[in-house]
């Protein structure tokens, strides 16, 4: 077996261009890697169904039923997203995991159904429904692609980043609700496992540097034992193997206010979808087109479809591995795939999934802080390439990001903000990431595209007070440029308008007050 694997992995690395997302790592170092991105990814996966079954009073054999459903369907989607299947999978290192976008509905669903096990016959139906809807609409929403340029990116990205570091802060102190959230203690381990990547990431050679957020969470739990904050017991009553069942609750309900609510949900989803596989294409520095998006879309949506089918949530990417991905360099989607395989071993194997429970929340807050912090930092660095210089459109550009930090903040800094406002508005708002996104999106359409309450370049002819069009010679348009197709004129000209003055002080600058009415270069998507 492992013969074939080295012979497999030799043929699919022998091309003199195989890009480092598509590289197939020896099998111990896709273990190594596909564990480090499953235990970043693993609270958040679990967290979902544990409120939700906790809101809808589910006994606790259901609730571990959700989770390990949660879990096998995580990892389907994971390999489904990474390794693709005809035109479903954005073919790139993307973690899927339970989408926390729904919770707020499907909690809202169950205040309607006082019965947990009809509640969950009703959520699982509009799942289904909002999901395949989706599918098939994918498409479509893959359009809004161009709606994405570096502004709106790198300040969604960094909402991302600034929206799940509270989440680790919180793990750093513990479990909520017990005596010792908060100590100190806790927060010692949370620091000591921080400061361990640290140091792992900066002085260790070889492959350990790649891995160090999983080394130090292991020496982090190891530390954890002696101050009892690790627990051994779940270990011992755990089940060897088990196989979470189709429709475990019942057959699903199909109810109309439940389905749009989900739909609301689902565009949600794929809003924060479409960011972080913008985000993960710029950093293994392979673009992602339209048509990347949609089967990206379509593998979240049919993931959802099935974790429904499993008495599972929505499927969504994971913004968290995004920051595992900056600090391990190691761009292989098969790594993630390995990720995939895992969860899936979790979910079969309920034992196992109890070992991985015994690393403690502070552990994972210490490592959170560096991975989700990375995840900032790159929305920053993408925000770099933003011209924020020019005395007019910077000042524009400026304030966009800084609506769009403030809206993507405001459910974290304020969380009942929007207590007072229509369930649908509650649903899209309270995820600072979609908030964020939209208001990133809609600014940048109305401000920048449109050009909104902004002066618009004259397109021909000259304004009053203006000297007449300075008129460029004629010029041939190159037609053998690959990967360029050139848009003409009428005049087949170039025509810049402006004052004399102006011309004397800026010639040759694109600033001039003037417009290029001449051959335009059009990039494909």
């Amino acid at each position: 077996m492992m013969s074939r694997l080295k012979t497999l992995r030799s043929r699919m690395n022998s091309g003199p261009e195989t890009h480092p997302v598509d590289e197939l790592l020896p099998p111990g170092k896709l273990f190594t890697l596909g564990a480090q991105h499953m235990l970043a990814a693993y609270a958040g996966i679990i967290a979902p169904p544990f409120i939700i079954g906790t809101a809808l009073h589910l006994p606790l054999s259901d609730l571990i039923f959700l989770i390990s459903a949660s879990l096998l369907a995580s990892g389907l989607t994971t390999l489904l997203q990474t390794l693709g299947i005809w035109k479903v999978g954005v073919r790139l290192p993307l973690v899927q995991g339970v989408s926390f976008s729904g919770i707020a509905s499907m909690i809202a669903i169950g205040k309607n159904h006082p019965d947990g096990a009809v509640a969950m016959q009703v959520i699982v139906g509009a799942v289904i429904v909002a999901a395949a809807v989706m599918f098939f609409l994918a498409p479509v929403y893959s359009k809004l692609l161009k709606f994405f340029p570096p502004l709106v990116m790198g300040s969604v990205v960094t909402v991302i980043g600034l929206s799940l570091i509270p989440i680790s802060i919180g793990w750093m102190q513990g479990t909520p609700g017990t005596p010792d959230f908060g100590s100190m203690k806790n927060v010692f381990v949370g620091i000591v496992t921080l400061v361990l990547t640290l140091l792992i990431v900066k002085y260790v050679p070889g492959f350990t540097k790649r891995v160090g957020m999983l080394v130090a969470m292991v020496l982090g739990t190891l530390i954890s034992i002696p101050l009892g904050l690790t627990d051994f017991s779940q270990i011992g009553t755990a089940k060897v193997f088990e196989v979470p069942s189709l429709f475990h609750f019942g057959a699903p309900k199909f109810d109309v206010a439940a389905i749009i609510s989900m739909l609301i949900v689902m565009l949600v989803i794929m809003t924060e979808a479409t960011a972080d596989m913008l985000a993960i294409g710029d950093i293994v520095e392979r673009p992602v087109t339209a048509k990347d998006v949609a089967n990206g879309l379509r593998a979240d949506c049919l993931g959802s479809v099935v974790s429904g089918g499993l008495n599972g949530f929505q499927a969504s990417a994971y913004g968290q591995n995004i920051g595992l991905l900056i600090m391990s360099r190691v761009k292989s989607r098969y790594a993630v795939a390995a990720c995939g395989i895992i969860l899936i071993v979790l979910a079969l194997f309920p034992i196992t999934a109890a070992v991985v429970a015994t690393v403690p929340l502070p552990v994972l807050g210490g490592a959170g802080i560096a991975i989700f912090g990375l995840v900032a930092v790159n929305g920053v660095h993408t925000l770099s390439k933003v011209d924020f210089h020019d005395s007019e459109q910077g000042a524009v550009n400026a304030l966009i990001v800084a609506a769009t930090l403030t809206m993507g903040i405001l459910p974290i800094a304020a969380p009942n903000f929007y207590a007072q406002f229509p369930s649908e508005v509650q649903t899209v708002f309270s995820s600072g990431i979609a908030s964020g996104a939209i208001t990133a999106i809609v600014l940048n359409i109305l401000l920048n595209e449109l050009r909104i309450g902004r002066r618009r370049r004259p397109k021909n002819g000259a304004e009053a007070g203006t000297a007449e069009p300075l008129m460029a010679p004629t010029i041939a348009a190159p037609r053998d440029l690959p990967g360029i197709s050139i848009a003409h004129t009428d005049e087949n000209q170039v025509g810049m308008t402006g004052s004399a003055e102006t011309f004397s002080n800026a010639a040759g600058s694109a600033a001039a007050n003037g417009a290029y009415t001449g051959p335009q270069a059009e990039y494909p998507s």
